[in-house]
């Protein structure tokens, strides 16, 4: 019996050990194939894991098992020792990041113990996280996402389902920014200085100012205009169709969502804050600065913040404020009036009108009023050897930036009547050493490729089909220059590094930012419905940067169902076109671009489409 106990007791024990092995194994198998399917699958599993499970067939409206096997054998990530991964899709974000904007995502100042001073603002500017923090996983849309409702009439309405978040609805019930109808939201055009409607209130400061036919573009001499603490938008919304075009500009703060509200409805808006670094706007950007209510204490660090809008206005910009402190009586409203009174009249500004609750102040046309101040008068004038336009996480200054020798002798900015000054050859291009004959080529060269591109697209698209474009390295601004006609806007985005084009693409009358595609774009997911990289990857390349994280970025940011228009180099392109079946993107077009233009380089233009997929979790959650 002893003999015979025994002899069970091994088996049981060979058996233990077998179970143990294999399930040691099946670990090794399971977490090896995780980590090896993304160049970054660590941060993949930390920040993904419980979208892991949502590959193939957990999408409605993915791609085919035909088309997963055609890229199967291309799609690929080289790891270190040279051994290629082909991953058959990317990972999906949990549902909870459908609103994910990496660079303005408060864990991730949580998670890095990041120590920001919250009076200045830190908090809303942009931090990174590192290579090793990144979310490398498609962002899904929320339950019952649809196809956006098509501009002008998404002007006033968008789909709650888009943008699931009423509490504006009911915070600001009083001032007409939103109300809830049934699967819609719509947007009455009101304000918190402008309950009655922005059209209304446009009219009555073109009114203050004089203007022929209350049209605040004054015939075409204001058309660029920043809008600080914006809302919803609505007050650049109802410029559009006086020809005039604003940035409206918002954090991601207590009133969460105003700017994907804003994208949603085919508005142009940007996420930022006026903090403790420059706007990313070159100086002398803006005909127009507007604050309505914005809750900004422009008295703080010695005027900075009023200092900061002062290098962005042109000479003999205006700022429009409409706030208590403009018309109030009480003890606290009459001191910050005074206050600020002071500080503008030492800044030269000089009040050109005041009517109810709005004051317009001007800026001079020259450097004559700094010259006649005191000796020792603040805020100082800025330093020589400051450069203006630099913008790119350059602090701000609490100084007043002067008048460059051309534009004191100009006494203005130069600039033609819009729609003049879209093709007129702008004053600051001798700055680039740039010619008339040069920039005019440019222009055409550009109209000529637009014209290629919308004959490639338009089996593809309507009239109504695009509405909010990016040009991701715009140079002079000619793409979107080109596009006058179409009824879309474009966000010229200008590299970092390179040459500071942007101001002559804001003295063509259009608009953009500065920033640096090693990075994510400072937007909310979905707000684009189309994209242009002209040699975009190529430039990434050279900086040792990843196109597959530009390629996620680049999903993030546009629309399901929206467009990407690639120009760049023959490997450039073959290396993308693997990519598209895990990033289930689709192909539209392709074309060799040697008959664009006489002088053509050897780009080659290939166009993709983003699919609309869900993900079986938010079907259900929308069930």
């Amino acid at each position: 019996m002893r003999g015979r106990s025994d002899g069970g007791q091994k088996k049981r024990l060979v058996t233990s050990v077998c179970v143990v092995a294999i399930f040691l194994g099946f670990l090794y198998v399971y977490y090896g194939s995780i980590f090896g399917s993304s160049s970054n699958g660590a941060s993949a599993l930390e920040y993904g894991s419980k979208s892991l499970r949502k590959f193939g067939s957990s999408y409605l409206g993915g791609d085919d098992e035909a088309n997963d096997k055609q890229y199967e054998s291309s799609t690929k990530v080289v790891l270190e020792d040279g051994e290629d991964v082909v991953p058959k899709t990317f990972p999906v974000c949990d549902d909870r990041h459908s609103e994910l904007i990496p660079c303005l995502d408060r864990n991730i100042i949580y998670q890095m113990r990041l120590k920001l001073d919250l009076s200045v603002m830190e908090h809303y500017e942009r931090h990174c996280p590192p290579p090793e923090r990144r979310y490398n996983c498609l962002i899904p849309p929320p339950a019952g996402y649809k196809v956006p409702i098509k501009w002008p009439q998404s002007r006033d309405e968008v789909w709650k389902a888009n943008i699931p978040h009423t509490h504006l609805a009911h915070e600001k019930s009083d001032q007409n920014w939103m109300v809830v109808q049934g699967e819609k939201i719509v947007f009455p055009g009101g304000g918190t200085h402008f309950h009655y409607g922005a059209d209304k209130y446009i009219a009555s400061i073109a009114n203050m100012l004089n203007f022929s036919h209350n049209n605040l573009n004054n015939e075409g001499r204001l058309r660029t205009v920043l809008d600080v603490g914006c809302g919803v938008a609505s007050f650049g919304a109802y410029l559009l169709s006086s020809d005039i075009i604003a940035m409206s500009l918002a954090p991601n703060d207590v009133h969460q969502n105003q700017i994907q509200f804003a994208l949603e409805r085919g508005i142009p808006a940007y996420l930022g804050v006026l903090g403790t670094k420059r706007l990313p706007y070159p100086s002398r950007s803006f005909e127009l600065a507007h604050c309505s209510r914005c809750r900004i204490d422009w008295l703080q660090r010695d005027g900075i913040l009023l200092l900061e809008l002062d290098r962005l206005l042109r000479p003999g910009g205006y700022f429009a404020y409409s706030s208590p402190e403009a018309y109030a009586q009480d003890e606290e409203d009459l001191r910050i009036w005074k206050e600020m009174s002071a500080l503008v009249g030492r800044m030269c500004w000089r009040i050109a009108a005041k009517r109810n609750q709005t004051v317009i102040w001007q800026k001079p046309l020259t450097n004559d009023c700094y010259m006649e101040r005191e000796p020792g008068t603040n805020p100082p004038l800025c330093r020589s050897g400051d450069d203006p336009d630099a913008v790119w996480g350059v602090p701000m200054e609490a100084c007043i930036t002067p008048y460059s020798d051309h534009d004191q002798k100009a006494k203005g900015s130069g600039l033609a009547p819009w729609p003049a000054r879209l093709t007129s050859p702008p004053p600051r291009l001798a700055d680039f050493g740039y010619s008339n004959e040069m920039f005019e080529k440019d222009t055409e060269t550009w109209r000529h490729r637009v014209e290629s591109y919308w004959n490639l697209l338009s089996p593809k698209i309507e009239a109504d089909t695009l509405r909010n474009l990016m040009d991701m390295k715009a140079h002079m601004g000619s793409f979107a220059a080109a596009l006058k006609d179409k009824n879309v806007w474009v966000m010229n985005v200008i590299p970092e590094d390179g040459p500071n084009t942007l101001k002559l693409i804001y003295d063509r009358g259009l608009i953009g930012t500065t920033h640096n595609w090693c990075e994510a774009f400072s937007t909310y997911p979905r707000t684009y419905d189309l994209l242009h990289a002209w040699t975009v990857f190529s430039d990434i390349e050279k900086k040792g940067c990843s196109a597959e994280d530009l390629l996620i970025e680049m999903d993030r940011i546009l629309r399901p169902s929206g467009f990407i228009i690639i120009r760049d180099k023959q490997p450039v392109i073959d290396s993308i076109r693997k990519y598209l079946s895990a990033l289930h993107w689709e192909a539209v077009a392709t074309a060799n671009p040697s008959s664009d233009s006489e002088h053509e380089d050897d780009d080659a233009v290939f166009i993709v489409q983003k699919k609309l997929w869900l993900t079986s979790e938010s079907v259900r959650n929308s069930e």
